[in-house]
């Protein structure tokens, strides 16, 4: 039996659904197989001369805009034009992410980049749609983590990574933060009495444009890193799976948290996937909304 798949993807038509970086690996599977359903896609990208060649691939009823998770300020203006043109948005699928394996680097709002992308806009972007997902009959927003958030810590002291910065251990924090908001975002909505549902999915070791450009600081040597890191991970069509079950599976409950079932969690058929205790601590998820409301001035929930 080969589990879930993309033939199961429901009807999508009648649903707006936003797929943040969509323009390239997982985002553009998560855009092309949601806007082959009939949704309406919008592909939310920094770079829209990329977007909308991806848009050209992907066919269907799309669109591509500009955001730049990085920038407050930017998601601020993405989610202001997207809402008044789209007052209902039915699913959000927060797939955008960074890595960074080289020196520490700053957002425009000043704080640590892995972080800013990773954790802090989509919390932002989240919140600034938040209205429009209750006004859908059954939306829902899915939070990508990754295989790292288990050997992660989330050290409230310093978030930014300011004292002894390592960029691979920066990188697994990014990914626990998210991790933790999914999760506390599911609880936040349950005690609202939303009716949006909060799921989540890692995609395991999954070929991506994000290993080969973590590696190119390294020159030659990280071109090599990068395609041996190509090798040793499974197909983008079938890592995209946990999130597309996610996003779409009539059956997903709110706090649900699926990735690949093989081998450590590492490839294979979908299943439900393993929470690192921080991840699942409701202490850390309230300490960590907070921070980021702090952070980013926007508070939800």
């Amino acid at each position: 039996m080969t589990g879930w798949t993309a033939d199961r993807i429901p009807d999508q038509r009648g649903r707006v659904a936003v797929v943040t970086g969509a323009n390239s690996g997982l985002g553009l599977v998560t855009a092309t197989e949601l806007a082959r359903r009939g949704a309406h896609v919008v592909l939310a990208v920094r770079n829209t001369a990329a977007g909308r060649q991806a848009a050209r691939h992907i066919g269907g009823d799309t669109e591509v805009r500009e955001l730049d998770l990085a920038s407050l300020d930017a998601v601020r203006a993405f989610a202001a034009k997207l809402t008044a043109d789209h007052p209902t948005i039915d699913l959000l699928v927060n797939n955008a992410g960074v890595v960074l394996l080289g020196p520490r680097r700053t957002s425009a709002d000043g704080f640590e980049l892995q972080f800013a992308t990773n954790t802090l806009g989509p919390y932002a972007l989240t919140g600034l749609l938040l209205d429009a997902l209750a006004g859908a009959r059954a939306a829902r927003v899915v939070s990508l983590s990754s295989l790292t958030h288990r050997n992660a810590r989330l050290d409230f002291g310093d978030l930014m990574s300011e004292r002894d910065y390592r960029a691979s251990a920066a990188y697994g924090r990014s990914k626990l933060a998210t991790t933790v908001f999914g999760v506390e975002l599911d609880r936040r909505l349950r005690a609202a009495g939303s009716p949006v549902v909060s799921a989540l999915a890692h995609p395991g070791l999954t070929r991506s444009n994000l290993t080969p450009r973590a590696w190119a600081h390294r020159g030659r040597l990280g071109r090599v890193i990068g395609r041996l890191g190509l090798l040793a991970t499974q197909p983008v069509e079938r890592g995209v799976l946990p999130q597309l079950r996610a996003a779409t599976d009539p059956e997903v409950r709110g706090g649900q948290f699926f990735g690949p079932s093989r081998f450590f969690e590492t490839w294979g058929p979908v299943t439900e996937a393993r929470l690192s205790r921080q991840a699942a601590d409701p202490a850390v998820g309230e300490r960590l909304w907070a921070a980021a409301a702090e952070l980013t001035g926007i508070r939800y929930l």
